[in-house]
């Protein structure tokens, strides 16, 4: 059980936390049914979530126990059989699609398109470059997007833009580490490593960064998402992001991370301390003005 509860990768899960950003900033955070629904969506993100990573694992079991990181994951290290794993990846599948019913079709296609999405990244896109870290901002995306649909808000182009800079930031980072870590043998655990010219990737995670905090910015000082927040204070939040950013940055480079954005993250105190501060400043901007106008 515990090698399968492994398999399932549920440090990972952190990434669906991106299903309550439009939760947030719809000002239906302490709406019960808003809430309820985005924690049924957070649900179906895990367990699907975790179904890719199973099949994901499977499929690169062998490159695995070539990686000097990789090597001890259940499917690699031959703890979990591959009659295990096929199982544990169907009823994955069905609680995510069970949970995607209770929300409704459009939901369920969300989830449907996302695990289609994850499906070709581990049989084909993860061995194209740059198409990989794509597939795998839009796989951010998709969780934004299924977070609109739970909650049933409307798909803002700045969520769908700030998330996919930032999946991308961080995935080009992921990909520079295995590069950096498996230097002369990163084509043999995964040909597209070797395409990869590290200073290339140094180029791509710089700009992608550029690229997360300037949308952010124009995203805060927007005169229509300051009429559409209720307040014109968002840029009070613009030195978190480039805090983060910059954090990021430090651990990538000083202190050669970036590997698994989720263990960088659950891993540095000032980085979280810095994402928490951002968050409850979002909550105080928003929230501290609906309560003034419903008081009013």
């Amino acid at each position: 059980m515990k090698d399968l509860l492994a398999l399932a990768r549920p440090a990972q899960w952190t990434k669906n936390v991106f299903v309550y950003a439009p939760l947030l900033f719809s000002g239906r955070l302490f709406e019960r049914e808003g809430f309820s629904n985005a924690c049924v969506a957070l649900l179906c993100f895990c367990a699907a979530s975790s179904a890719a990573y199973v099949f994901n694992d499977f499929v690169d079991r062998e490159r695995d126990r070539l990686h000097p990181l990789k090597c001890d994951r259940p499917l690699a290290a031959g703890r979990v059989g591959t009659p295990a794993a096929c199982a544990l990846t169907v009823v994955l599948v069905l609680v995510a699609a069970g949970g995607g019913l209770l929300l409704g079709a459009r939901f369920t296609l969300v989830v449907a398109v996302f695990l289609g999405l994850q499906l070709l990244y581990s049989s084909w896109l993860k061995h194209v470059p740059v198409v990989d870290v794509v597939a795998i901002a839009t796989g951010f995306c998709l969780r934004a997007a299924a977070g609109v649909v739970a909650v049933n808000a409307r798909m803002s182009a700045w969520l769908f833009v700030c998330t996919f800079f930032l999946a991308l930031f961080l995935a080009l980072a992921k990909r520079r580490h295995e590069v950096t870590l498996l230097a002369a043998s990163a084509t043999g655990h995964r040909e597209v490593l070797g395409r990869y010219d590290p200073e290339l990737l140094d180029q791509l995670v710089t700009i992608s960064g550029v690229l997360t905090m300037f949308v952010y910015t124009l995203y805060t000082l927007s005169p229509a998402v300051a009429a559409n927040l209720g307040t014109e204070r968002m840029y009070l939040t613009i030195p978190f992001v480039v805090f983060g950013v910059f954090r990021y940055l430090f651990l990538v480079y000083g202190r050669q991370q970036g590997g698994s954005p989720t263990d960088v993250l659950l891993g540095d105190l000032p980085l979280q301390a810095g994402i928490a501060l951002w968050a409850a400043t979002v909550v105080l901007l928003l929230y501290s003005q609906l309560a003034a106008g419903a008081g009013g």
